[in-house]
């Protein structure tokens, strides 16, 4: 019975930051635009984590294009800046995109 109950309370550990960050997009609007892994009116967030697999800038580059929007890299469609994103916010978000697998 323990040893069930410290793998439930370890399975949960590991995945509550997961769902944190995935509340904070929620609350952020990003799900608004995006899903996990389907094409919205932007990217998967896991086909954004395949383009940037392995680029050791890649979490300040999406923290950034989060904060101040972009267009071009995906397509006509812009996105749009999110004010309301402070830059830690941006860079937790960007981490967790970049997980998606």
């Amino acid at each position: 019975m323990k040893q069930t109950l410290i793998a439930i309370a370890l399975s949960t550990a590991a995945i509550a930051p997961a769902m944190a960050d995935q509340a904070l997009a929620q609350s952020k609007n990003c799900m608004a635009c995006h899903a996990v892994d389907k094409k919205l009116v932007g990217p998967a967030f896991k086909d954004v984590a395949a383009k940037y697999a392995g680029q050791k800038d890649a979490t300040d580059k999406l923290a950034a294009k989060i904060i101040k929007g972009g267009s071009g890299v995906w397509g006509p469609i812009p996105m749009p800046a999110n004010a309301q994103v402070n830059d830690a916010e941006a860079k937790k978000l960007a981490a967790w995109v970049l997980a998606q697998k």
